[in-house]
């Protein structure tokens, strides 16, 4: 991973005597989990609202699901989410929690975090975390159990606002609450097991350690079409109570387009866009809009990182 030097803002270097490494920040990421304990009492105190938006639009989750251990695939994530920690560090390219863009993500996932309850009760118990990766690719990923990575390359090449990056972090933490990854090891290990086998094994045994075998592939996951449609539904939905326009998603992706003119950025081999896609969520917004207009704006907007070369 590659060192972004900007020169209005710090480099990302936690290794320089800055109050930033992974240790000293992992303090201040715990703060997720009681804030979303907080934010999720006071929504499940008012049931009307968590049913409006665009829950009615996104279906059961797969029953693949059951055939995975939560607990195996949220472990196995967690552990290589370290380590991706851990190498990002010892590369000086772990934003510490004080770097500007690094405060950008805390801020917005402290305002999306506490609406992630009615999507998942499991989400209450979850460990969240969001951290800057200092690299020009064009990515983010959010891994079970919310674990939150944002590459700095797709907040300077697309100049994204804080709604599009709202967007994003929303998105891809729809991908983990909806248990995304979870139901891809699930169809993987049934496959290679057998069918026959699946309804006896019904999760347990030879079945879920095939598929924590297969852990390794948390990071580079591909997920389906409708995996992604539905990530963009509950994303939306979940941007809009955040206080962040839902309309954003049309504007990403037109970025996104256009940055795939060229060499098409890693976000779009892994999340498929174009024409349809943002129709798609032109049609949704008539039930995102409303949840945007009731909610609390955020106190605080930020600038993306000033545009220029990543090396």
């Amino acid at each position: 991973m590659s060192i972004i030097a900007v020169a209005t803002e710090p480099v990302i270097n936690p290794a320089s005597g800055h109050p930033g490494c992974c240790l000293c920040a992992l303090h201040s990421r715990r703060l997720f989990t009681g804030l979303l304990a907080a934010g999720g009492a006071a929504l499940l105190a008012t049931p009307a609202r968590a049913q409006q938006g665009l829950q009615a639009d996104v279906g059961n989750t797969s029953s693949f699901t059951k055939l995975v251990s939560a607990e195996q695939i949220e472990a196995a994530a967690a552990q290589q989410y370290r380590q991706m920690l851990r190498e990002a560090a010892a590369q000086r390219a772990l934003a510490p929690k004080d770097h500007p863009q690094m405060v950008r993500l805390s801020a917005i996932a402290e305002r999306i975090i506490p609406h992630a309850l009615p999507w998942n009760p499991r989400a209450r118990q979850w460990q969240w975390e969001v951290n800057l990766i200092g690299s020009a690719k064009v990515n983010a990923f959010c891994m079970p159990g919310g674990k939150i990575a944002f590459f700095y390359g797709i907040l300077q090449r697309l100049q994204l606002n804080d709604d599009e990056v709202a967007t994003i972090m929303g998105h891809e933490a729809a991908h983990a609450l909806r248990e995304h990854a979870r139901e891809r090891l699930g169809k993987t290990a049934a496959t290679r097991i057998g069918a026959g086998l699946v309804s006896s094994l019904l999760g347990l045994g030879g079945l879920g350690d095939a598929a924590l075998s297969m852990g390794g592939q948390l990071l580079t996951l591909q997920f389906s079409r409708s995996d992604e449609t539905e990530a963009d539904l509950v994303g939306m939905d979940l941007a809009a109570r955040a206080g962040y326009d839902p309309a954003a998603g049309i504007t990403l992706w037109q970025k996104m387009m256009a940055a795939g003119k060229g060499a098409p950025p890693q976000f779009l081999s892994t999340h498929p866009a174009g024409d349809t896609r943002i129709r798609d969520i032109q049609d949704k917004l008539p039930k995102a809009q409303p949840l945007f207009v009731q909610a609390a704006k955020p106190p605080r907007r930020f600038a993306p990182p000033v545009a220029g070369p990543t090396g």
